[in-house]
């Protein structure tokens, strides 16, 4: 693989998962044979079994468009979101640094709205929940 531009910008694993899956990667070693690299076809296994695979080009964009309302989430924080699609609360503000006091500060600015932190997070929840939807085994895993 060559680097034509360096730095150009971040990408979210759905969108190299998507090139690699453009270039013929698959998870069978012996498939990968001439169209690209071994590691290359690590990295597609890897990616095979995270969100990524159950993501679309039009899900990433909304939710990036959606989130934009959450000023205290940088957009470091928006692509990990998407890389991981947090569930949880805790695996959010593991995501979200210092989320407790920006989310103050935020409240603050909008003090008007008197939207509390919790209700700010959990409504960046549903909309991950609602954008990216787990499998059936996992939501399983989930409820037991």
């Amino acid at each position: 693989m060559k680097i034509e531009k360096a730095n150009v910008g971040n990408l979210t694993n759905f969108e190299v998962f998507d090139f690699l899956r453009s270039r013929g990667a698959t998870s069978d070693p012996m498939g990968c044979i001439g169209s690209v690299s071994p590691s290359e076809c690590k990295v597609f296994e890897y990616l095979s079994g995270s969100p990524a695979c159950m993501q679309t080009r039009e899900s990433v964009n909304e939710f990036l468009i959606k989130a934009d309302k959450f000023k205290f989430i940088t957009t470091f924080e928006k692509l990990n979101i998407v890389n991981s699609t947090p569930t949880v609360m805790p695996a959010l503000y593991a995501t979200i640094k210092d989320c407790d006091k920006r989310i103050a500060k935020e409240k603050e600015q909008i003090a008007k709205e008197n939207q509390l932190e919790e209700d700010q997070l959990q409504e960046l929840l549903e909309l991950v929940k609602e954008i990216f939807p787990l499998p059936a085994e996992e939501l399983e895993e989930l409820s037991q």
